[in-house]
């Protein structure tokens, strides 16, 4: 495989007039596939040389929309999921266009990649090309090939251009973000008063405490497109997390740990991640879990347990929260703290949140990408605070083990 073009618009009948244009002599066959419509286009070689085949395989949405659905299962909306995570993990030279590109990737409704299968076809460059910039569309290359901008996977937009690659290396200065109506029913959300006071209020905060500000962060969900997690879900992550806790910091073993959780019949609620971490406890691994301090404390504010989330330039303290009202300990069933639990914060509440450690995440990113020191708030905290408030929110129809945290 050369290639896949990920696309906001739908047209594989668009792909195969381009194919006709650039190679007229070319003998064309259709097939399907595991949902996908196949074109391969064949062209005679001459005395001392091979046919040249090109294959092209197409698919589209169930549903084509301008963002990624929650509710939609079809196998390009399942993948596009897994390819905005992958892109959102990739470090990056420019966060501006790494956020447009974020962005664009939500508005994809098609997928086709191109095959060379045999051969070389002449104008195959220049025909990718062609459809790169018809379809306006994303480019995941592969290295060595013939449109290749980075020895690794990487992302071109419709020029061919490198926008990202595996070291974050990037070479445009703009990334347009198009959306047609055609392609979904109703109208686009517009940005609402709350969404709007929000970025205001947080860019305010930021200039208070002197932390840098990306204006060309985009807004967080409005109110209204927004779902919080129910206080029994909450509830129960924050009971999982302060079982692993227990482990991280040398209090209890991972086996005991998995006993307690079955004993409680809390086994079902535990990820897998958290599941490998419990049966193989290493120190490195603990390391990485004594961070959930922060998460605990994020997601019991999220409960009206912890009155005050406080600034992110102090470690949260866990035993600043009342022994009666935490999960676990001596003589406790943490069931009973499971099922009391009833009261979550506004909406409001934790998307005034949610919006400032995101813009604050920026910044340390930012200021990581630059090596500089940020000192105003701790980026190990601003990061396991944003990942709570993200899972909270029900960022990207998540589960806790996926969340991400996109700047």
């Amino acid at each position: 495989m050369i290639c896949t073009l990920y696309a906001h618009q739908l047209g594989f009948d668009k792909i195969i007039t381009i194919l006709k244009t650039n190679i007229p002599k070319g003998q064309i066959t259709f097939s399907e596939l595991d949902g996908f419509k196949i074109a391969e286009i064949q062209t005679k070689g001459g005395l001392f040389s091979s046919d040249h085949i090109v294959k092209i395989s197409y698919r589209e949405r169930l549903q084509p929309d301008y963002q990624i659905s929650d509710t939609e299962h079809c196998p390009l909306n399942e993948n596009l999921k897994g390819l905005y995570g992958f892109a959102s993990s990739l470090p990056t030279t420019n966060e501006n266009i790494k956020s447009l590109f974020l962005r664009k990737i939500q508005t994809l409704n098609s997928e086709f990649s191109i095959f060379q299968e045999k051969g070389k076809t002449k104008n195959l460059k220049d025909i990718i090309s062609q459809l790169a910039d018809e379809f306006d569309a994303i480019v995941f290359a592969q290295p060595q090939t013939i449109i290749s901008k980075a020895d690794g996977q990487h992302f071109l937009d419709k020029h061919l251009n490198l926008i990202i690659d595996l070291n974050g290396h990037c070479e445009i200065k703009e990334l347009k973000v198009a959306i047609d109506s055609k392609y979904y029913d109703g109208e686009i959300e517009e940005i609402t008063e709350d969404q709007k006071s929000r970025k205001e209020e947080s860019e305010l905060i930021l200039k208070n405490h002197h932390i840098k500000i990306n204006a060309n962060l985009p807004f967080i969900e409005s109110k209204n497109a927004t779902t919080i997690r129910t206080a029994k879900e909450i509830a129960q992550r924050v009971t999982i997390l302060t079982i692993t806790n227990l482990v991280a910091f040398n209090n209890i073993s991972g086996e005991d740990a998995l006993k307690m959780i079955t004993d409680f019949d809390l086994l079902d609620i535990v990820t897998p991640d958290e599941k490998s971490f419990l049966e193989n406890p290493t120190d490195q691994k603990k390391n990485q879990e004594t961070w959930k301090c922060e998460c605990i404390w994020t997601l019991m504010w999220a409960l009206k347990i912890v009155d005050d989330l406080g600034f992110p330039n102090q470690m949260a303290d866990l035993n600043n929260i009342p022994f009666e009202n935490y999960p676990i300990g001596p003589d406790k069933n943490p069931n009973d703290f499971i099922n009391a639990q009833t009261e979550v914060r506004s909406k409001t509440e934790i998307l005034n949140a949610n919006d400032l450690y995101y813009r604050m995440d920026w910044a340390c990113v930012d200021a990581r990408i630059n090596g500089k020191e940020i000192t105003e708030i701790h980026n190990g905290i601003v990061y396991e605070r944003h990942y709570a408030l993200n899972w909270l929110i029900n960022y990207m129809s998540s589960d806790w083990d996926d969340v991400t945290c996109d700047t």
